[in-house]
């Protein structure tokens, strides 16, 4: 039977390669001594460990490591001494058999068929040397892949649409010496862990990834059955006592007598613990059960974790904050403003923001900036492509258009450009891009009062905005692809505390509700991410989840080979 048949291609490889030691091993005796020592083995086998090792992990350097590694201890073993496997031999073949414990994909690494070649858990005989040298390799090879996918990711942010600044990689391991230092290490959880992001949400994600992994084996949460149109309370439900069940289970629902109830009705109790479920998954908080809080009882656990592993994959991208960020979160519709670099709630200005609508041309992007200024009062230059498709023909359409949205047409490309009148022939140019679309600065204005500026290719930026009604919606894509702020007052009062001036609150507001506009630089630059994870853990322990709104969770899954978790 082919072990391999059925799994993602990606996979195949590894699963193959592994097999075909299986198979060259099976009929070697054991306690044979080879004619060329195991050294000389040990030479013979590394070639052919790079189908282990993986298409990223030989990009980060594995290949290289795994020989130089080798060649540094003469070609001796790392994990199989006098023809038995080490202890950190075991320990390791305990984390490649648990991968998924980190968020991956236990059989990308090969450790139950590793351990099946070793026999370690029925006190084997001795290994020949050619048997332990290709198995030495092998357990090389699959420690290599799991330390850098832990640590670098198993694709690299830019192919999955995240676009970092230069020297923003993360920071290099020397895999040869990673490698010889966890076969010595006394603990192979603790030395493996020290290679990942430490970042503190990261491991509360991966905690709360193995909790609720606990939980799920004990409840098939896809089996709820469908309620009335809107469940409210007083009504009755015949899966009342399931729901009870699983909202106990994930959190939802204190106290273990309201999960024993076997009673049909949705009483206030059952209402509050939905509450607590719609605020953790993004929707209307209404306590009631509708279309849209029945359809995310009802997704699939696994869907649930592959949430998680897929915004682990994307921590894995992240570098050490080198000064406090911003940090935008598109499918929680939320900014996360740091006061530190430790990612701790209580060092973070957190508020609601507004991001692009769900269609490709609008989509705000994922990468990286560095602000560098703030405009206070700020004209809105509208973008050439809604000036041509949405402006032009209400402004032909209408003589008073212009006036009555405070627009005007620009000769030049900055604030203090003159202002041409609207003739045939300025609008003439404005469709051709020889002038351009301004909103004069006020309160009505499209950016609202102020502005915060991260200069990039993609001309996205932070901005307040008159239309305050927005930010009460639970699904927040509205714009054209800049990020709207429901606090602009608070952020830029944070944004400026170090800036040239003394810019106090108070003074940020005479300033925004001035006649003015008004130029800020930053004393130092600030790290702009506009980040995508659709699974976040709190430091209370709930786990909030997100809707996939631009369908990256999905285009990453394919771009790991996985199915679709269902």
């Amino acid at each position: 039977m082919n072990i391999a048949t059925g799994l993602p291609s990606q996979r195949r490889p590894v699963i193959a390669a592994i097999l075909l030691v299986l198979s060259a091993l099976a009929s070697a005796p054991l306690g044979a001594a080879g004619t060329d020592g195991v050294p000389a083995e040990i030479a013979k086998a590394i070639p052919s460990a790079d189908a282990l090792l993986g298409a990223s992990t030989v990009a980060h350097g594995a290949a290289q490591a795994l020989q130089s590694a080798y060649f540094d201890t003469g070609n001796t073993p790392l994990w199989i001494r006098e023809g038995r496997a080490t202890p950190q031999a075991e320990a390791v073949l305990h984390e490649l058999q648990n991968a998924e414990s980190y968020g991956l994909e236990t059989q990308d690494y090969g450790g139950n068929e590793i351990a099946q070649l070793l026999n370690v858990q029925a006190s084997p005989g001795v290994l020949d040397d050619a048997r332990s040298a290709r198995i030495d390799v092998m357990l090389s090879a699959a420690a290599l892949r799991l330390v850098s996918d832990l640590h670098y990711g198993r694709v690299t942010p830019e192919a999955a649409g995240f676009k970092l600044r230069e020297n923003r990689t993360r920071p290099p391991l020397d895999l040869a010496a990673v490698l010889k230092n966890l076969a010595g290490a006394p603990n192979a959880t603790e030395f493996i862990t020290s290679v990942e992001p430490a970042f503190y949400h990261y491991a509360l994600l991966k905690e709360a990834l193995n909790r609720l992994r606990k939980v799920l084996q004990q409840q098939d949460f896809a089996q709820l059955t469908p309620p009335p149109a809107r469940l409210e309370i007083g009504g009755v439900y015949t899966g009342a006592a399931a729901l009870r069940r699983m909202l106990r289970m994930i959190g939802d629902l204190p106290g273990e007598a309201a999960a024993l109830r076997t009673d049909a009705t949705f009483d206030a109790e059952l209402s509050a613990a939905v509450r607590r479920y719609q605020l953790r998954h993004g929707l209307s908080a209404t306590g009631a059960v509708d279309k849209a809080t029945f359809a995310e009882l009802s997704t699939p656990p696994a869907r649930r974790i592959r949430q998680i592993t897929l915004t682990l994959e994307r921590w894995r991208w992240l570098t050490p904050f080198e000064t406090p960020p911003i940090i935008v979160n598109i499918p929680q519709f939320r900014l996360f403003a740091f006061r530190t670099t430790e990612d701790r709630a209580a060092d973070i200005l957190q508020m609601d923001v507004i991001v692009g609508r769900t269609y490709p041309q609008t989509q705000t992007p994922v990468f990286e900036g560095a602000m560098r200024y703030v405009i206070l009062r700020p004209y809105w230059d509208v973008p050439y492509s809604i000036t041509q498709h949405e402006m032009l023909p209400k402004i032909r359409a209408n003589p008073r258009y212009l006036a009555a949205q405070h627009l005007e047409i620009a000769a030049g490309p900055d604030d203090s450009s003159p202002a041409v009148p609207a003739t045939p022939e300025s609008l003439q140019a404005l469709a051709t891009g020889k002038l351009r679309l301004r909103q004069q600065p006020g309160e009505d204005n499209a950016l609202g009062l102020v502005k915060f500026m991260f200069p990039n290719s993609y001309n996205i930026y932070l901005h307040s905005t008159p239309a305050h009604a927005l930010f009460k919606q639970p699904v927040r894509t509205f714009s054209h692809g800049c990020i709207r702020v429901s606090d602009p007052s608070a952020l830029a009062t944070l944004v400026l505390k170090d800036a040239p001036g003394d810019w106090t609150q108070d003074k940020i507001q005479a300033a925004m509700n001035g006649t003015t506009t008004v130029r800020i630089d930053l004393k130092r630059p600030i790290d702009v991410l506009i980040l995508y994870a659709t699974a976040l853990a709190t430091e209370a322990g709930p786990i909030l989840f997100f809707d996939d709104i631009y369908g990256y969770d999905k285009k990453l899954e394919e771009q790991l080979g996985l199915k679709p978790a269902s």
